[in-house]
C-alpha cells in the first residue's frame, strides 16, 4: 500500500465555506414571527399609547395625577416593589430546596409551584378571601386591607423566581463548592462567593418578571381588595373602574403608566444580562 502524498507545489488546499441557514424559509419564518408579534404584542401597545396621547400630553398627565389615580399608581407600585424583593428570597430559597434537599412530598410541592400558572387568577382571589376573609377559618382576616393585597400578588407570582433560578441550580458545577469546602471555606461562604454570583441573573429575571406581573395583576385583587379608593385600591381595578365609567382616556393613561414601567423593568434587566456576558 502506498501512501498519498501532497503536492508542495500545489499550494494549501482551500478550506471549505460553511453554508449559513438563510434563504426563503429564513425570511418566512421571520416575516411570520414579526407580523405575529405585531398583531398581537405590539399593535395593541400602540393603540392603547395612542389613545392615551390622542388628546395632548397635558390631558394624559392630568389623568394620572388626580387623586385617586396617583394613589392606585402609588399603591401598585410600592406593593410590587415589594412582591419582587419578597420573591426574590423566597423564590430562590424554594429552589434551593427543591434542587438541593431530599424530603418526602418533594414531587407534590413542586407541583404545587406552576399551580399559580395554571389556576385562574379570580379563582384565586375567591380562594384566598374564602382563607383570609372576614369569616376566616385561620382567623387571619386580610380582606380590604393592603396585606391582603399583597398576599395575592405574593399568590401569583410565586412560580416566577423558582423556576427562573431551578434550572441554574441543576447545571451549576458542584465540584467548585466542594473545592471550596475542602480548602475550609464555611457554607455561607460559599453561597455567597460561588453560588449566589452564578445565581445573580436568574434572580434577576424572575424578579422582573414578577414586578411585570404584579403591578398588572387584576383577578386576585379585586375580590380581597374592596377595591377601596385610596386605600386598596390597584392600577388595574381602578383603569377598569375609568372603563366602566365610560372614561377611557383616565384608563388608557393609567394603563400607559404601568406599560412603561414594566418596560423599564425588562429593559433594564435585558442590559444587566449584556453586562454580564460581556463580563464573563
Amino acid at each position: 500500500m502506498t501512501a498519498t502524498t501532497a503536492d508542495p507545489a500545489a499550494g494549501p488546499r482551500p478550506t471549505p465555506r460553511l453554508r449559513r441557514p438563510g434563504g426563503a424559509g429564513l425570511g418566512l419564518g421571520v416575516g411570520l414571527a414579526t407580523s405575529y408579534l405585531s398583531v398581537v404584542v405590539l399593535l395593541p401597545l400602540a393603540a392603547i399609547v395612542a389613545r392615551a396621547s390622542g388628546h395632548g400630553w397635558g390631558r394624559f398627565w392630568s389623568a394620572v395625577t388626580t387623586p385617586e389615580a396617583a394613589a392606585a399608581l402609588r399603591l401598585t407600585l410600592v406593593l410590587g416593589l415589594l412582591v419582587a424583593a419578597v420573591n426574590a428570597v423566597v423564590g430562590t430559597l424554594i429552589a434551593w430546596v427543591l434542587v438541593r434537599d431530599e424530603f418526602p412530598g418533594k414531587r407534590v410541592m413542586d407541583a404545587i409551584i406552576d399551580l399559580p400558572f395554571a389556576l385562574p387568577t379570580i379563582v384565586a382571589g375567591l380562594v384566598l378571601l374564602a382563607l383570609y376573609g372576614t369569616t376566616s377559618p385561620v382567623h387571619l382576616n386580610l380582606a380590604y386591607a393592603r396585606t391582603g393585597v399583597m398576599a395575592a400578588l405574593l399568590f401569583v407570582t410565586l412560580p416566577f423566581v423558582v423556576r427562573a433560578v431551578q434550572p441554574v441550580l441543576i447545571e451549576l458545577d458542584r465540584e467548585m463548592e466542594e473545592a471550596a469546602a475542602s480548602l475550609g471555606a464555611e457554607r455561607f461562604t460559599i453561597f455567597r462567593r460561588i453560588v449566589l454570583p452564578n445565581l445573580l441573573p436568574a434572580i434577576a429575571a424572575g424578579t422582573a418578571l414578577a414586578f411585570a406581573r404584579a403591578i398588572s395583576e387584576f383577578g386576585a385583587t379585586v375580590l380581597i381588595s374592596g377595591n377601596l379608593p385610596f386605600k386598596t385600591e390597584v392600577a388595574s381595578v381602578q383603569i377598569f373602574s375609568q372603563i366602566e365609567s365610560d372614561n377611557t382616556l383616565a384608563a388608557a393613561a393609567v394603563s400607559t403608566v404601568l406599560l412603561l414601567a414594566a418596560l423599564a423593568v425588562l429593559l433594564a434587566l435585558q442590559a444587566m444580562q449584556r453586562l454580564g456576558v460581556r463580563r464573563a
